[in-house]
């Protein structure tokens, strides 16, 4: 019957406070990702050191993504998320003050690395206890917008206050904002609202270990697997390089700051704008290919533009397009491999996910000897095409 469930109001303090922690651990990844030279000659190492730190998340991520899924699914995302917080806060100040000593930065960062996989593997779990089924993709899509948003201001913010401050004070200042955050989400966050959101039932999963056999046995997750591995590859490949990209085509570095900063901005407008209609509509399928049909032209600009202005419009194309396949994506995922325990669905996406960096090593691989990415990028906009084909093999699942 219907009034047997209900939807509360305070469904959007648990969201909110649970993309205000994927935010601020977004912005203790990359921190130091645009000062790398400054950072390396501050704790005397090398440029390689110091871009260990950020791929210390991604290392961390793959042994431990599982593991984690187990923890959400069994004991629920709040316990998880809060052990995530808790150790995002401990770690990410004791990284400030660890001062000019690289190794017990290097210590600190693997501790909140540890502490990122109890929340991107969440990102399904916390709409599925507090929001309707139609709210969904869009709840997904406001924790992707937090997330891009956390690495936008880690891009720009810390380049600005290290002119001015130290690193470690720098580093002090986004380890109180994460315990901040800790905090808000240990105090304000719930498991579950008194009624379900939902008709009796839908909300029943099974046992993570039968759900991720369950998982494996479904033809369109695995489908989206591959094609989420795809789109995320290529995204961070893009981000990675884009200097480099441009370069050869007389670019500068601001324009490659635009151009990324474009990327980011694009991606954040796509995550929120794109994912409600997919709701309203409750079609998942016809959105995550039009995504990726409509992501090939923004790419192929991005590595063939000579124009600045069409460059920059293909930059925003990209990111708007490719980013909005992202938490329609996921909660696809979620409804397709039902009862497989959103944690489960959501923490082999996310674990796919991480491993794409490999397509950011293969770009560099595939460089030229005058240093043009051209190879790499029509690589990229191939298997964009394969991705899209591949999606028209998918199937929404019946309601």
């Amino acid at each position: 019957m219907a009034d047997n469930y209900k939807l509360y109001g305070y469904r959007w303090v648990v969201l909110a406070v649970f993309m205000f922690i994927n935010l601020t651990i977004q912005i203790l990844w990359i921190t130091y990702a645009p000062i790398t030279g400054p950072a390396a000659k501050f704790y005397g190492v090398s440029d390689l050191q110091i871009g260990l730190l950020a791929m210390s998340f991604m290392i961390a991520f793959i042994p431990l993504s599982i593991p984690v899924s187990w923890v959400i699914d069994t004991y629920g995302f709040r316990v998880a998320v809060s052990i995530g917080a808790v150790l995002m806060g401990i770690f990410g100040l004791l990284r400030g003050f660890a001062g000019a000593n690289y190794s017990l930065v290097l210590w600190s960062t693997i501790g909140i690395a540890a502490a990122q996989p109890f929340l991107l593997n969440a990102w399904t779990k916390v709409p599925a206890n507090w929001f309707a089924i139609e709210e969904r993709a869009t709840a997904v899509g406001l924790v992707t917008l937090a997330n891009l948003v956390g690495t936008a201001l880690g891009m720009v913010l810390t380049p600005i206050l290290t002119e001015t401050i130290s690193i470690p004070t720098v580093q002090i200042i986004y380890g109180s904002i994460a315990a901040l955050s800790a905090i808000l989400f240990l105090v304000l966050a719930r498991e579950t609202p008194p009624t379900p959101p939902g008709p009796a039932g839908s909300e029943v999963r099974a046992l993570m270990l039968d759900g991720l056999k369950h998982a494996f046995t479904v033809k369109s997750f695995w489908l989206y697997l591959f094609v989420s591995f795809i789109g995320l590859g290529i995204f961070n490949g893009v981000t990675t390089w884009v200097e480099n990209i441009i370069r050869p085509r007389g670019f500068t570095p601001t324009d490659a700051g635009t151009l990324g900063a474009l990327m980011l901005v694009g991606g954040v407008l796509g995550a929120v704008t794109i994912p409600p209609f997919s709701d309203k509509q409750h079609k998942r399928q016809p959105y995550i290919l039009l995504g990726l049909v409509l992501a090939i032209p923004g790419l192929a600009g991005v590595a063939f533009s000579t124009s600045l202005w069409l460059l920059f419009v293909s930059a925003f194309a990209m990111g708007f397009f490719l980013v909005s396949t992202s938490p329609i994506g996921m909660q696809y995922a979620a409804e397709v491999t039902h009862p497989t325990p959103e944690g489960t669905s959501n923490g082999l996406i996310q674990l796919f996910g991480q491993a794409s960096v490999v397509f950011v090593y293969i770009m560099e691989a595939l460089k030229t000897s005058d240093g043009s990415f051209t190879p790499a990028l029509l690589l990229a906009i191939g298997l964009l095409i394969i991705s899209a084909f591949l999606v028209t093999q998918m199937k929404d699942p019946q309601r």
